[in-house]
């Protein structure tokens, strides 16, 4: 393929790619303009992990996860720290980072992140690998670019993962939800962890994640974002963040990055 500069997304509809299934040239579409702005300048990434890499409670479902996290607090007596609400949420995080505000440091909220962190390591094994993850992070590190994993779960459950793809090479740093539950995302520290190991200027790089609060933490630290989301609802809950380049599939992506110099 034939690549031609791309600007930013004031660019009009002269922009223009050569690809490698036509020999004439072919308007570029706002989005995909804007979507290449993003990737042709990153020289390093930051992945959020369930989603974007991988579909981690694909066979151990979050939802029942939750419900056993939710029983686990009951069974210590503090079932009266949750809302209705946060009982009934399929986010095992939403029960966790409850008892961490009403318990902050307490014995009870490590015991609790340690059990999550037993259920994300059980996780591993049935997860499932997000279509065109996989290649997009070999071929993005074989052209130079330097990943991190940046995730609300524990680190070591993401450690594992990332070997069992044989991935370990190109992804070195990976970064975690800590015992301290305030710095978990909306909140930088894992972001800002990453950039400081990799020693990542903020504006060549770009964070991948699924979720507002991946967004909200890619704004603070000062990086790009990227959107990723597997569904319609994904993706309209994305937009509504502020999210201004969301994709549906990674190939779009590894097309790109494949097509990089």
């Amino acid at each position: 393929m034939v690549r031609r500069p791309l600007g930013n997304h004031h660019d009009g509809p002269d922009t223009l790619l050569v690809t490698p299934e036509t020999t004439h040239t072919e308007p570029v579409t706002a989005e995909t303009a804007r979507l290449a702005s993003l990737v042709a300048p990153a020289r390093y990434v930051l992945w959020d992990m369930d989603g974007p890499i991988c579909r981690l409670f694909a066979g151990y479902p979050a939802h029942q996860i939750a419900g056993e996290l939710v029983a686990k607090i009951d069974q210590l007596g503090m079932g009266a720290l949750l809302t209705e609400q946060e009982r009934s949420s399929n986010d095992p995080h939403v029960a966790l980072r409850r008892v961490h505000v009403q318990r902050p440091g307490s014995d009870l909220v490590l015991e609790l992140e340690e059990w999550l962190t037993r259920r994300e390591l059980q996780a591993v094994p049935k997860a499932m690998p997000t279509a065109h993850a996989d290649p997009l992070i070999r071929t993005w590190s074989s052209i130079g670019a330097r990943a991190a994993i940046t995730t609300n779960n524990a680190a070591v459950a993401a450690e594992v993962y990332v070997e069992s793809r044989g991935l370990s090479d190109c992804i070195p740093h990976i970064y975690g939800r800590t015992p301290n539950l305030d710095l978990m995302k909306p909140n930088p520290h894992c972001l800002e962890q990453a950039i400081k190991a990799m020693g990542a200027v903020p504006s060549a790089t770009l964070m991948l994640g699924d979720t507002p609060t991946d967004l909200q933490a890619a704004q603070q630290a000062g990086v790009a974002f990227l959107g990723y989301a597997r569904n319609a609802d994904k993706e309209r809950i994305l937009k509504e963040a502020g999210a201004d380049v969301v994709v549906r599939s990674l190939e779009q992506v590894l097309t790109l990055v494949r097509d990089l110099p």
